[in-house]
């Protein structure tokens, strides 16, 4: 009687080519994908090119006309692309972000939503919420970091004055 061969758990391909499919998980040292989605993409360099990929979690990610909902990445870089939440070191983003944490983050021709980084550079950058201790280019925001620091203490305090006028019309005797 023969044993079926069988590869162990942590045996993954080092290159992984896909075009124009969808799967579930791919594990690999190096994944490109074209036209192609994927839900989990586990590897240490990604590259997508006209794809959507729902979590990415990798060292390099690079994309080009693609989406993805969640990148955890060392470096990430991407050309007219979409990204719902990107978190890495170092990210290039020429497109579309709705939160952005990383410790460097140079933008082209951005929109984001919520961005937090050490250092912001780009040409144009456009977002809700700008954090950062370093600025440089055009931005437009409509929150930046001392914006966000007034907010705070503006609703702090409002929120504070409706609980006191609360307790003292309505508060038991």
């Amino acid at each position: 009687m023969t044993e079926p061969n069988s590869l162990p758990e942590n045996d993954q391909s080092q290159v992984t080519n896909l075009s124009q499919v969808d799967v579930e998980m791919v594990k690999a040292e190096l994944v490109r994908m074209h036209q192609s989605s994927a839900q989990e993409i586990y590897a240490e360099d990604v590259e997508l090119n006209q794809s959507a990929v729902v979590e990415v979690k990798a060292g390099n990610l690079t994309t080009r006309q693609s989406a993805i909902a969640l990148v955890q990445a060392d470096e990430v870089t991407m050309q007219n692309s979409a990204a719902g939440t990107v978190r890495a070191e170092e990210i290039s983003i020429n497109g579309h972000a709705g939160v952005v944490v990383a410790g460097s983050v140079e933008f082209g021709n951005a929109y984001a939503g919520i961005v937090a980084a050490r250092e912001v550079r780009g040409e144009k950058i456009e977002s809700i919420i700008l954090l950062s201790r370093k600025v440089e280019g055009n931005v437009t925001t409509v929150i930046d970091t001392r914006g966000a620091l007034i907010a705070g203490l503006v609703g702090g305090l409002f929120a504070g004055l409706i609980l006191l006028v609360g307790r003292v019309l309505f508060g038991r005797k």
